[in-house]
């Protein structure tokens, strides 16, 4: 009977000391790990975040930039510290699924090395081609292609990128055979598109959205389950007639594995309230991309079936990358 008194004892001053942690939290400066170079989107939402953060607790929240590897390196940094709560991280579908699902031998795991906190913003890619395409919707591109299998081309900003994966999970969902060009960054694909010398993009909207807007570029699509606020006469892909085609780049926070549970519900809750905020919903409009607000176990069960749903594709689709 003792021992049981014992252990109850043990259990509840656990507790206490746990609530207590959560309560004085946070006791210093806190970390926030970007893993790409300053003045891109995931770089610019980590310093919102940092701020709404150092708002909220009234102690700093600053962001360290630690770029490479296509996000690997900082994925790895955060993976390896302390789970305190005062080392965060940006995570992006590039770390977090792309990267395992085309590197099998990772520092870190995308579903255990994590204690995943919210998803942060969605940027749902949409089927974008050239304006001399005779086409005008969805369905109507996808009967092209068929009668062109191979002869059209797609870009993407490299083999094994977010954009080479989403081109070629079109290509399983809608039956055709569009031709991958990979390129340096998007930003030269864009040129060959509205020259003329390439003829699909599927990609977030941002910077294609003045093309289309002037009639160089059309758009047929967005990939997910509502239509973009910033566009809201473009048609989803299921009511475009391609229903299983959805496909998303992620940016979320979390923390290390084992950081206790109290921490991780205070942040989500800082971070659900700070995606509310007017003035971060506009920097994201701005960005095209759209606030997706989640419970650490609704971001869990993404990573999980985001990291399924590329895997597929990668070994479907023979991506390898030299």
């Amino acid at each position: 009977m003792r021992r049981i008194f014992a252990a109850v004892a043990v259990l509840l001053a656990a507790i206490a000391s746990a609530a207590a942690l959560a309560q004085a939290y946070p006791a210093k400066p806190v970390k926030l790990v970007v893993p790409f170079p300053p003045g891109g989107n995931v770089d610019t939402i980590g310093r919102l975040m940092a701020q709404k953060l150092t708002d909220a607790f009234g102690q700093q929240v600053f962001v360290e930039n630690r770029p490479g590897g296509a996000g690997i390196i900082g994925a790895e940094a955060v993976a390896k510290s302390p789970p305190d709560g005062y080392t965060i991280f940006v995570g992006t579908s590039g770390a977090l699924s792309s990267a395992p699902a085309l590197q099998p031998k990772l520092p870190y795991d995308p579903v255990k090395s994590f204690a995943p906190i919210s998803v942060l913003t969605a940027a749902p890619v949409v089927v974008i081609v050239q304006g001399s395409i005779p086409v005008s919707s969805l369905k109507e591109f996808i009967e092209y292609a068929k009668a062109r299998p191979g002869k059209l081309t797609y870009g993407s900003a490299g083999v094994g990128h977010f954009l080479h994966v989403a081109g070629e999970a079109f290509n399983v969902a809608a039956g055709v055979q569009l031709f991958h060009v990979p390129y340096k960054g998007v930003n030269q694909a864009l040129v060959d598109m509205l020259a003329g010398r390439l003829d699909v993009m599927i990609d977030t909207i941002v910077i294609y959205a003045p093309h289309v807007q002037s009639g160089k570029l059309k758009a047929l699509a967005v990939a997910q389950k509502k239509r973009l606020a910033r566009m809201p006469e473009l048609p989803t892909t299921a009511e475009a007639g391609l229903p299983g085609y959805e496909f998303a780049s992620y940016f979320g926070m979390l923390a290390p594995a084992g950081t206790p549970g109290d921490i991780v519900r205070r942040l989500n809750a800082e971070v659900v309230k700070a995606l509310g905020s007017p003035d971060v919903l506009d920097a994201l409009s701005k960005m095209g991309v759209e606030p997706f607000p989640t419970t650490p176990e609704e971001y869990a069960k993404l990573i999980v079936e985001d990291g399924a749903k590329w895997r597929q594709i990668v070994q479907t689709a023979g991506i390898k990358i030299n």
